[in-house]
């Protein structure tokens, strides 16, 4: 695989750890449900994953980078895995956190987002010649408008993150069961 191709490997991987990302803040705003600590503890393994791509795009592709996303989806992984077992035993006053989308809960589906990172990094990681590059940064104006769209996209993302986190919890430990923002009663 040449460093050019594993570039846009890695700029389409970047708009598809977006999209989740993209997905929840959806649900957050338009379905009116407030994310949990534990499904803002994804949402940081999901960023931490889109920082080690962007680090290919800007620095060069290289396994540590790679690296980075692989501990970040083990990371939210860990966290999918403990809100699941939270929510598997069916009980009256138990049916998990959230609406089912697509029937699985966000959480769910986050695991299978960072099983699949996990995968799809190591398969990428086989290929020797991506690391072939003799560059060892990209000047940010050499960078096609896609990567660069992708990297403002991730910025955006991680900033609404923060935002909306503070607004939701303040600087307080999160609720369990939040129904509001806090910083806004």
């Amino acid at each position: 695989m040449s460093p050019q191709f594993a570039r846009k490997l890695n700029i389409l991987f970047l708009f598809m750890i977006c999209t989740p990302l993209i997905g929840a803040y959806g649900i957050q705003f338009i379905a009116g449900e407030f994310p949990c600590p534990l499904c803002l503890i994804q949402r940081l393994g999901m960023i931490g994953i889109a920082c080690g791509v962007v680090m290919n795009l800007r620095y060069g592709i290289r396994p540590m980078h790679y690296g980075m996303c692989i501990i970040s989806a083990m990371f939210g992984a860990s966290v999918s895995i403990r809100q699941i077992l939270l929510h598997i035993v069916r009980a009256p006053d138990n049916h998990g956190y959230g609406s089912p989308v697509m029937g699985m809960h966000l959480y769910t589906w986050a695991l299978l987002i960072f099983a699949a990172t996990i995968l799809i990094l190591g398969i990428l990681m086989l290929f020797d010649n991506q690391y072939d590059s003799k560059e060892t940064s990209m000047n940010p104006k050499q960078m096609p408008k896609i990567a660069t769209f992708a990297f403002w996209l991730v910025l955006t993302i991680t900033a609404c993150n923060v935002v909306t986190t503070f607004l939701e919890c303040g600087i307080n430990q999160c609720p369990d069961n939040p129904t509001s923002y806090l910083m806004l009663q």
